[in-house]
């Protein structure tokens, strides 16, 4: 087990260095270089442009430079110094901004894992269990509706219900007299009547597109030998399918948090910027329509490496709840 989980931290590697050499690539697509952006940007906000503060720049970033020396002062200074750079929109460290943002995202993408897991879950081993009966027809017309209707939209549609007939607004993370306060039981209470909405409109597809998968999986099972054979035998029916198919229907339970940790990371985005959520969407897209090309690469890299860190779990998951899996690697 042990050689699988190093076997697979290390296949991951390449990959991170392959999604470093593409986001630096992206970086350098706007036309003109860097310090150009930042004249122009300068110029059309009125500010005066300050030949020291452009060499510093120059030099920071290795501008004078080639490609491969721009990418190597950038990647050795986010591996040996965990310095990102500084973005100019903001005027602040990169780290900083991300800091402050990344705990919220990665709260409100664990917490839409669970609502996904625990109502798609028993949901898909009902409708598998009762085949075509109107429970799972109900159920497979919310997946399909789930699936067709996309996130911000889901979005829009709450805030508007919430305002017409409650008379209150769905947006953020908290109130207006929690949102400056230091943390205390009642600002954690405002937070929870809250978070509800985004983990909602963000689990919704993904739960859809579970109970799909964990029911087609389902189905399959419970039509090989073994458990016709288990009924055979007088085992009951609930017991058979507790213990054998619904354990190998985990997989796609576990596999999903490689699958679905690009998804929610995208989808959050444009969700965040609706719902006024304070994630790391709404930087990385105020950072791409701005050119802040450090930024918007550096937080690329970040949701690139969080894709691949979900995947490695969910292998590591799978080859524990299967033995299969990690049999057949060695």
């Amino acid at each position: 087990m042990i050689k699988y989980i190093i076997n697979r931290i290390l296949y991951s590697v390449p990959i991170i260095f392959l999604i470093s050499i593409i986001t630096f690539s992206l970086i350098q697509l706007p036309p003109g270089s860097y310090l150009d952006t930042v004249i122009v940007q300068m110029t059309e906000a009125g500010v005066e442009v300050d030949e020291a503060y452009l060499v510093s720049l120059k030099e920071r970033y290795a501008l004078d430079k080639s490609f491969i020396e721009q990418y190597y002062k950038w990647i050795k200074d986010i591996i040996l110094e965990f310095e990102f750079g500084r973005s100019w929109l903001y005027e602040r460290p990169i780290i900083e901004l991300i800091g402050e943002r990344l705990p919220w995202t990665l709260g409100i993408s664990f917490l839409t894992f669970l609502f996904i897991w625990l109502i798609s879950f028993p949901i898909s081993v009902y409708s598998a269990t009762h085949k075509y009966s109107f429970g799972d027809n109900l159920f497979t017309f919310l997946g399909f509706l789930g699936l067709g209707v996309p996130n911000f939209l889901f979005a829009l549609i709450l805030m508007w219900i919430g305002f017409k007939y409650f008379g209150i607004e769905i947006g953020g993370l908290f109130s207006e007299d929690y949102r400056n306060q230091n943390w205390n039981l009642g600002k954690l209470v405002d937070l929870l009547k809250h978070v509800w909405v985004p983990v909602l409109v963000l689990g919704t597809a993904g739960t859809a597109e579970l109970i799909r998968t964990t029911r087609a999986v389902l189905l399959d099972e419970l039509k090989k030998p073994y458990v016709i054979a288990a009924l055979a035998r007088g085992l009951s029916y609930n017991r058979v399918v507790w213990k054998y198919p619904v354990k190998f229907a985990l997989n796609p339970f576990v596999s999903s948090i490689g699958l679905m940790m690009p998804m929610l990371i995208s989808g959050s985005a444009i969700v965040s910027v609706v719902l006024s959520l304070p994630t790391i969407g709404p930087l990385q897209i105020r950072a791409l329509m701005a050119q802040d090309m450090y930024l918007a690469g550096d937080i690329l890299l970040l949701q690139s490496i969080l894709v691949v860190a979900g995947t490695i779990i969910s292998d590591i998951l799978l080859a524990i709840i299967d033995p299969r899996i990690r049999i057949k690697e060695i």
